[in-house]
């Protein structure tokens, strides 16, 4: 039998605990970019941006600019409000 998770809820993170879900969630939207999995990719930067929002200034410092530079810059470019949306 699989070990059970903790499914903790995003709302309710604070602190480092926020911190860390954010960079989970950005580097899994990257990665799903990789294998050119748009649409979970949308789902899951529509998530961490939203976090994302949620942290203070000195919080989103702790955030690697690599994470920060693809989630606010180069991924605003193919996801955008600009662009078409996706087909449901």
């Amino acid at each position: 039998m699989p070990a059970k998770k903790n499914k903790v809820d995003p709302e309710t993170l604070s602190g480092a605990a926020l911190i860390k879900e954010v960079n989970r969630r950005i580097r899994l939207a990257r990665s799903l970019w990789d294998q050119h999995r748009n649409k979970a990719c949308r789902f899951e930067r529509q998530r961490a941006l939203r976090l994302y929002a949620r942290l203070s200034e000195p919080e989103k410092a702790e955030i690697p600019e690599s994470l920060r530079v693809w989630l606010r810059y180069r991924s605003e470019k193919y996801f955008g409000d600009h662009r078409t949306p996706p087909r449901s």
